[in-house]
């Protein structure tokens, strides 16, 4: 899953949303120098990207993919979900949407001087420029793959996952529709957060 449902997968708390975006950022970081509360948010990435890529309504959603681009497929449907989660947002929490960004840069603010550096820069680079607001438009989910495509250090046609995407758009929402509820069901009974039930600062 992409930066956005992490973060709703989340607890509402500093070390939580620290923990739970570290995993995208964890190659070379020592985690036993960070507190067990911001390991547990690492761990709970973890479950949550493990359930992810063995559910069968995602496998089902990779299919869908040209096959030439099949291998960028998880990808795609991390950013294509965050924008689908904001779309159905009211469906799956009370919490107004731009209550919940508000709350979440300034819980990831508080950890900025925490964290590695390259995270430091990203999770900054997403705060400044709201990469939320272009999840939550069509255009805004284009330019967000082109903009991981350019970073791709080999020839690839990633861009095109958007056409993918735009051709089996109504399949591809129905199959997160389907997914979503069952991945907060798996998290609020499964997720190292919430069967440690540790007491967060």
């Amino acid at each position: 899953m992409n930066y956005l449902a992490h973060l709703f997968l989340a607890r509402p708390t500093a070390d939580s949303h620290f923990g739970n975006l570290l995993g995208d950022f964890r190659r070379g970081v020592d985690i036993n120098t960070f507190g067990n509360a911001v390991r547990l948010g690492l761990k709970n990435h973890y479950e949550v990207d493990r359930f992810t890529d063995r559910h069968e309504t995602v496998l089902a959603a990779k299919t869908l993919f040209h096959k030439s681009r099949r291998r960028f497929a998880p990808v795609a449907l991390d950013i294509y979900f965050d924008h689908l989660l904001i779309k159905h947002w009211a469906t799956f929490t009370p919490q107004g949407f731009d209550d919940f960004r508000e709350q979440s840069f300034a819980l990831l603010e508080k950890r900025l001087p925490s964290m590695p550096r390259t995270m430091q820069l990203s999770i900054g680079h997403m705060i400044t420029h709201d990469w939320f607001e272009d999840y939550a438009r069509e255009d805004g989910i284009a330019k967000a793959i082109s903009v991981v495509a350019k970073r791709i250090r080999f020839a690839n046609t990633f861009h095109k996952s958007v056409d993918d995407i735009s051709e089996h758009q109504e399949e591809i929402e129905q199959l997160f529709l389907a997914f979503f509820p069952e991945l907060i069901a798996h998290i609020e009974n499964e997720g190292p957060e919430n069967k440690s039930a540790p007491q967060f600062k």
